[in-house]
């Protein structure tokens, strides 16, 4: 966290405990998880934090591309620390949002160039489908 201290300093960001907190949640996450989600795991930590400080603090976070926003589909948006392009698959019954290695599609930035010819500044790619464990559950009934 000492690192992140310092890039929010470095960014004239204000440094403060729920700004710490609500980033170590998204970075020892691999859940992806929304804003409710993230003050709902904080407010016995942090009682005075309200929702509103999560919202505000992620918008920060992605305007200084510490975060990547995702949009899955669901009522809500869901936040990202790894801020590298990659794809990620989703859950159509549990709603499980997972990270795709980035190398399964390393050419296809480069295809996407060849065909369309535009400058990309960035790209997010999402698969959907039923997990394991939701296809499971299906086939045990």
């Amino acid at each position: 966290m000492k690192d992140f201290t310092q890039t929010l300093r470095s960014l004239e960001m204000k440094v403060t405990p729920q700004r710490l907190a609500i980033y170590d949640v998204l970075k020892n996450s691999k859940e992806h998880p929304s804003a409710e989600t993230i003050y709902k795991r904080l407010s016995p930590i942090y009682p005075t934090m309200s929702l509103a400080t999560v919202y505000k603090s992620l918008e920060a976070f992605k305007r200084a591309d510490l975060v990547q926003e995702l949009n899955v589909g669901e009522y809500s948006f869901r936040y990202d620390a790894s801020v590298s392009p990659h794809p990620h698959i989703i859950c159509t019954e549990c709603h499980k949002v997972e990270d795709l290695e980035e190398h399964i599609f390393s050419d296809l930035t480069e295809k996407v160039l060849q065909y369309t010819n535009y400058s990309i500044s960035k790209q997010q790619l999402y698969f959907y489908g039923k997990c394991p464990q939701c296809r499971e559950s299906v086939e045990a009934v």
